[in-house]
């Protein structure tokens, strides 16, 4: 079957062996581990993944890709396909189906660039979490997810308040048939704490609020969005020993946690 890359799916089809190769190493691919793959494409992945794990679940949106991959994975006992959009999909109930729920798993993910933050968010806000997951992003998303504080943004907060994120692997546009207009990166995320939706709304209400006016000082962004006086804020930053002149991005995700506790 031939496959042609949907460009309204945002497809570009990895062909890199040698990226491949490093993506599994990246992931420590072992003999017992249970893999949840996400738009495995063609299955050039996949089919390393299904010699090399105990058990393999992908997940995938295109119907004529679906249709590829039972063709050419008929056989492959350790592997079940679904069909469908990871953000529309009940994933507790898909976790707990396949057994996922029950076992130690990994994510390993060539993710659309277009939905690279509603993903992410999904996936680190699921009630069983994984133990790693190994992500490919666009290469500029990459640095913004493993910012340090000084240039932190909503995005890199998102993802380092639940996991440690480190960037691993660059990787060109090269790679990809057909090519990106950008090139790309690998990211390990590793996850920390169990998504808490109270929690949650408290930390990104405040971070929202902070993060609404990038140029101005944090005091600003906070007295402005929260209708508080500029005084209590400064206050509040005092007590955590930071300047009334600093910027959202300069703060920490432990800052920002401190401050949601006092705030």
């Amino acid at each position: 079957m031939s496959i042609k890359a949907k460009k309204s799916l945002g497809q570009n089809f990895l062909k890199d062996e040698t990226v491949i190769e490093n993506i599994l190493a990246l992931a420590d691919v072992q003999p017992t581990d249970w893999v949840f793959e996400i738009g495995p494409g063609t299955g050039v992945l996949t089919s390393k993944l299904v010699e090399r794990a105990e058990k393999v679940m992908a997940i995938e949106l295109d119907h004529e890709l679906v249709l590829h991959l039972t063709e050419r994975f008929n056989a492959s006992e350790g592997l079940s396909l679904l069909e469908g959009n990871i953000l529309d999909m009940n994933l507790k109930e898909v976790l707990e189906v396949s057994q996922f729920s029950e076992h130690p798993y990994k994510i390993i993910a060539n993710i659309p660039y277009y939905i690279t933050a509603p993903i992410i968010r999904t996936l680190l806000s699921l009630p069983y979490q994984p133990v790693s997951m190994t992500l490919m992003v666009q290469d500029e998303v990459a640095d913004r997810l493993s910012a340090q504080a000084g240039s932190m943004s909503l995005l890199s907060l998102m993802a380092q308040y639940y996991a440690t994120v480190e960037k691993k692997l660059f990787v060109s546009k090269e790679s990809f048939e057909p090519a990106p207009k950008v090139d790309s990166a690998v990211i390990s995320i590793i996850p920390r704490r169990a998504y808490d939706k109270e929690e949650d709304r408290k930390v990104f209400r405040l971070a929202r609020a902070g993060f609404s006016a990038r140029r101005k000082t944090l005091v600003n962004n906070l007295s402005s969005s929260l209708n508080v006086s500029k005084e209590m804020v400064e206050a509040k930053l005092a007590e955590l020993g930071l300047r009334s002149d600093i910027r959202a991005q300069a703060l920490s995700t432990d800052d920002w946690e401190n401050l949601q506790k006092i705030f």
